[in-house]
């Protein structure tokens, strides 16, 4: 749990997450989980199953070998009934399955990532001094997903996309084990961070990829793994073309492998639910908190 001292074990599981070739090991994950011969998927398919529990009757296609991969499987379709959407009106829906790492404001441009370990806001947006003031003292929520959990992400508020920006990084684990001992894991980690324009003022959805998870798809621009090694940004400013627009609820990405979604806020933007505690069960569709009146 996040709120636990971290244990001998936590460090030497870190230590050895410092040695290993994070990026070398995900492009070889990368090739398995989408391979396509029907032995080998279906194994693992069949496996992850058993392994981790996943009720297959929630999924669209409920048939483990009716996926043409691993990846296929993993980032699989839930049925339309499997996550209703909170009706509240000013409510902020959950973006994942998964548990509440933290929640809480920004205080001083830091962010609370374990008991103990915090890091810098600016380094999060990959130094976007403009976001940077954007999200400064307002709310974060950090929810980790589990290989279990759905791996799709959805928008808490209805929203217009304004600018993705790609920061490359490591890919240590984002397990809770390593977020009690790796120092600034998330600013450090490859991540995806996606800036809406809502009803609540400026929203960012971060996705944070972790070993094994080198892509991560967004539903405008699909796979976004630039081959730089320096921060990109696109800027999406309404016109040609067409403006992304994406109503609550409605699916903006996805993670192939598990990892770590944060979600920014600005200051007085919303109010998280009282409920929403560190190592908290969360699912998406849920109401997670309430926009407050501007």
């Amino acid at each position: 749990m996040n709120n636990e001292e971290p244990g001998f074990a936590d460090y030497l599981f870190a230590l050895l997450l410092y040695l290993l070739p994070h990026h070398l090991l995900s492009q070889v994950m990368y090739w398995i989980t989408r391979c396509e011969w029907g032995p080998l998927k279906n194994l693992l398919i069949q496996q992850a199953i058993k392994w981790y529990d996943i009720d297959m009757e929630l999924a669209a296609k409920p048939d483990p070998s009716a996926y043409r991969s691993f990846n296929d499987f993993f980032t699989r379709a839930l049925r339309p009934d499997a996550r209703p959407l909170a009706p509240e009106k000013n409510a902020v829906l959950c973006p994942v399955d998964g548990a509440v790492s933290q929640a809480g404001n920004i205080v001083g441009g830091r962010i609370v990532q374990a008991k103990g370990r915090d890091y810098s806001l600016e380094e999060l947006v990959g130094g976007d001094s403009q976001l940077t003031q954007a999200f400064e003292e307002g709310s974060f929520t950090t929810i980790y997903l589990s290989p279990r959990d759905y791996h799709r992400i959805h928008m808490p508020l209805s929203g217009r996309l304004t600018k993705m920006i790609h920061v490359p990084g490591r890919l240590f684990s984002v397990s809770p084990s390593t977020t009690r001992t790796v120092p600034r894991l998330f600013s450090r980690n490859e991540r995806v961070i996606n800036v809406f324009e809502t009803d609540a003022g400026p929203m960012a959805v971060i996705m944070v990829g972790a070993i094994f998870v080198a892509s991560m798809d967004t539903v405008w621009a699909g796979t976004v793994t630039p081959r730089s090694r320096c921060v990109q940004h696109w800027s999406y400013g309404g016109e040609a073309p067409s403006p992304v627009e994406l109503e609550r609820g409605a699916e903006m990405g996805r993670f192939n492998m598990g990892s770590t979604v944060i979600l920014l806020f600005g200051k007085d933007a919303v109010k998280w639910s009282d409920s929403l505690l560190p190592d908290g069960r969360v699912q998406m569709g849920r109401q997670i908190g309430v926009i407050l009146e501007r």
